[in-house]
């Protein structure tokens, strides 16, 4: 990982415009290619940040561009979005090999979500079948590969609470294994006890399915016969 503390001006173009004026930010330039952009504070999330696959690109200053040292453009492989970074001075920079990740480790309620659809996959749909739990990828596992009714495989991210972070995560893992020919073509599913509104609309926009799913009921815990309703 690359670490440079820089005043910045930063301007995001494509499917949205944004613009940051010139401050000093924490900019992070990720193993997977992802460039982020921090402030001090507000939220842990990066003011603006351009996601892999993306490329990197720096160039000299042009006439006119008074005061930048250097130019970033983080150009989206796949769309017209770019991230573009005007350096006007670096503050501090250093790389870091933070070697393999070994994922997060879940709390039980999501821990045991995870088993409880493993065990009943079909809660997907008629005719599913599971190939394996935490199928392996280069960036981490994903928590459920199963075959629909079709035999299509499908990679099924299970959440406690579904937001647009695991909605990345899931698209992450997508790229990943349709590049595999004896899976691809790999669909996806983000499962969660709740998906936030965001989440729901940007893995619709991505081809991901939702689905909202009962803790309680796959636990035998909620049985329909007891209720008045």
């Amino acid at each position: 990982m690359r670490i440079v503390i820089a005043r910045c001006q930063v301007d995001y173009a494509g499917r949205l415009s944004a613009h940051l004026p010139l401050a000093t930010r924490v900019i992070m330039v990720k193993a997977d290619g992802s460039v982020l952009v921090h402030s001090d504070g507000g939220s842990y999330k990066p003011l603006n940040w351009m996601s892999p696959p993306c490329t990197l690109t720096v160039r000299e200053p042009e006439p006119g561009e008074d005061g930048v040292t250097a130019v970033w453009t983080v150009q989206n492989d796949k769309t017209d979005d770019r991230l573009v970074i005007d350096l006007h001075e670096i503050l501090h920079e250093s790389t870091h090999d933070l070697g393999l990740d070994p994922g997060l480790v879940k709390d039980g309620v999501e821990a045991h979500l995870q088993v409880l659809l493993a065990e009943q996959v079909e809660t997907f749909g008629a005719g599913w079948r599971l190939v394996r739990r935490e199928y392996p990828t280069p960036i981490g596992p994903v928590d459920l590969l199963c075959r629909d009714e079709q035999g299509v495989a499908v990679a099924v991210e299970v959440k406690r609470r579904g937001e647009i972070d695991g909605v990345e995560q899931l698209t992450r893992y997508l790229d990943l294994l349709n590049r595999d020919p004896l899976l691809s073509p790999v669909r996806g599913v983000f499962a969660a006890q709740e998906i936030k509104p965001q989440a729901r609309t940007l893995a619709v926009d991505r081809g991901i399915a939702c689905v909202t799913v009962d803790y309680d009921a796959l636990r035998g815990v909620d049985d329909p016969t007891s209720r008045l309703f």
